[in-house]
């Protein structure tokens, strides 16, 4: 699998215990201060959320449970990443278009946003994101 420029997966640290395991997402994980969390649950299998790309924005997608797919795109090349363990979150940066698909039954994706919800910031557009790109 070929990771766009930017792209990483982080490996999240996890305290294995025969009664559960804990991951643990500290400041030394994650390589921007946490400004917002979300989440996805309850995405039909044959719905998609995504669709945008951010011009400041940096992401981490960590799958909570259950498995997606995250197509990402730089505007020259695409690729297509499925997420389905919870200690590995996808790193996000500026500049990249996503899209979630093929959510699993009971699948949830946990969203750390570098910044607060700022609509500005979004490109919802593909060709927009496309000219944006290419300034």
């Amino acid at each position: 699998m070929k990771l766009l420029e930017g792209v990483e997966i982080i490996e999240i640290p996890k305290v294995e215990d025969v009664r559960g395991n804990l991951a643990v997402i500290e400041k030394d994980v994650v390589p921007f201060d946490i400004k917002r969390v979300y989440y996805l649950y309850d995405v039909p299998s044959n719905a998609y959320r995504g669709g945008h790309a951010h011009k400041k924005l940096i992401q981490v997608l960590i799958p909570l449970s259950g498995s997606f797919d995250v197509v990402l795109d730089d505007g020259q090349d695409r690729t297509k990443i499925t997420l389905n363990k919870p200690n590995k979150g996808l790193l996000i940066p500026t500049g990249i278009w996503r899209e979630l698909e093929n959510f699993s039954s009971g699948a949830v994706c946990l969203v750390l946003a570098s910044d607060v919800f700022e609509e500005a910031d979004y490109l919802r557009d593909y060709n927009s994101f496309t000219a944006y790109k290419n300034q």
